[in-house]
């Protein structure tokens, strides 16, 4: 059965309630009104979570990672739709049409979240302009992100599709300034096991495997368990086919 919503009665100040990159420039009164409707949660690593609770609410993760993907109970194969970083809020499509999104929610990691009620946040979106003028942006972004998804599956092969995945991966979580030679101590990708890139790239395991063992022979990157140290950063920009300045979300 799926966990119950641990929703608390815990506030949360103005400053959290900035955490969504589209809420960060409305008026000062706007966010404090903000803040007093949104609500702590926190979800348990590889818990079960109700996609009902997102007819609901509106999330924004705060803390770790979560995977929204689709099933097929016909062969049980699976496919990543998103992953979500913190900063990230969902489900913008339960938002904008009222209707129940098949999903599988999974917390990759703990994951410390920050929801409010979703009519709520529906009646901020008709009723400030300030707000579409925000959210609009993050929309069109994720919008692109499915596109690139889908167009990435029908025009790439695994290889330009995982290294795709990586690079988009490592640009979200951070960026490097330092010295060159200690890049690669920085390009760290933790928690993605091979089931997980191998749903992102729309692949089986044995082939996502198959290409990690090759770029690690090549001294490309090294592999242990679910993290991933990339050592040849330019040469997984090479196998994506793109250059550092126009990276393309896969």
């Amino acid at each position: 059965m799926p966990d119950k919503s641990p929703v608390t009665d815990q506030p949360i100040s103005t400053t959290l309630a900035r955490q969504p990159g589209f809420f960060n420039k409305l008026p000062l009164a706007l966010q404090t009104e903000m803040a007093a409707h949104y609500k702590l949660e926190e979800w348990k690593k590889d818990s079960l979570i109700d996609p009902a609770w997102l007819m609901k609410r509106f999330y924004t993760l705060l803390e770790g990672q979560i995977e929204m993907k689709r099933s097929n109970p016909d062969n049980g194969r699976e496919v990543t739709l998103d992953l979500l970083y913190p900063g990230d809020s969902f489900d913008v499509i339960t938002l904008l049409d009222n209707k129940p999104h098949e999903l599988l929610i999974t917390p990759l990691s703990r994951a410390r979240l920050m929801s409010l009620p979703i009519e709520m946040m529906r009646k901020w979106l008709w009723s400030y302009p300030e707000m579409n003028q925000q959210f609009l942006p993050y929309l069109a972004r994720k919008m692109r992100d499915q596109e690139n998804l889908s167009t990435s599956l029908a025009l790439h092969d695994v290889t330009t599709r995982l290294s795709r995945i990586i690079l988009n991966h490592i640009n979200r979580i951070h960026s490097y300034n330092g010295e060159q030679q200690q890049a690669h101590s920085h390009h760290l990708i933790n928690g993605l096991s091979d089931e997980t890139l191998a749903r992102m790239v729309g692949s089986v395991r044995q082939v996502v495997n198959k290409q990690l063992q090759h770029w690690k022979s090549q001294d490309i990157l090294d592999k242990k368990r679910n993290q991933l140290v990339i050592k040849d950063l330019d040469a997984i920009y090479r196998e994506a086919n793109i250059t550092r300045n126009r990276l393309e979300n896969p």
